[in-house]
């Protein structure tokens, strides 16, 4: 245990600084709060940085996305719902589940290809399908779609090693931490659900 918090303790300030501000905002996603998309977007900006030094070229794209998306997930959320309301809590569209399981495997043969011969990347496959699976699982969380948690929880028990294995200690910790968030989240969300109309969980046709 005291080896562990040792190599815990070794990360950089800027890693630390991004890994408070990326489990804040899990948490606050976790909770429905909307302060989770410029929380978010900072904390992306922050990784960015981190995951180049590290040589996860993916991942360092994937932040770049996500800053983006949270943008976009934002005014979702406030605006994505019937008649421009509030976005509730719904489940995830057949046509969803389809479009997620063409694109991840696709994304993962077809950069971690790229990667593995153009780059100096570490692990450019399991790289590539980390980075698809939370392009998937944060396009089911700008929808508020109850399931993101579940990609959420794969992607992240995946995570844990991988960044363990290159030496980002406190991010790997991070990603073990929001494993648990993830479940919580899950449980919120679902309890979110059946608080609503039954009607609520069918206007969410696109």
């Amino acid at each position: 245990m005291y080896e562990f918090w040792t190599a815990a303790a070794g990360g950089s300030p800027l890693e630390w600084v991004a890994v408070l501000t990326g489990f804040a905002c899990v948490w606050l996603a976790a909770r429905e709060s909307l302060w989770n998309f410029p929380v978010a977007i900072v904390s992306c900006g922050l990784y960015v940085l981190v995951y180049f030094e590290a040589k996860l070229y993916s991942d360092c794209f994937l932040q770049t996305m996500f800053i983006s998306l949270s943008g976009y997930g934002w005014y979702q959320w406030l605006h994505g719902g019937r008649n421009r309301t509030e976005l509730p809590v719904s489940r995830t569209r057949a046509r969803e589940w389809v479009a997620c399981a063409v694109f991840v495997p696709a994304f993962t043969l077809g950069f971690g290809y790229y990667l593995q011969h153009h780059t100096d990347a570490a692990l450019p496959h399991w790289d590539s399908f980390t980075t698809a699976g939370s392009l998937a699982a944060q396009y089911l969380l700008m929808r508020k779609r109850v399931e993101n948690w579940l990609l959420w929880i794969v992607v992240d028990s995946i995570y844990v090693p991988i960044l363990w294995a290159k030496q980002l200690y406190p991010t790997s910790v991070l990603y073990a931490l929001y494993l648990g968030l993830a479940v919580y989240g899950y449980w919120e969300w679902r309890r979110a659900l059946h608080r609503q109309p039954a009607l609520s969980t069918d206007i969410q046709a696109a």
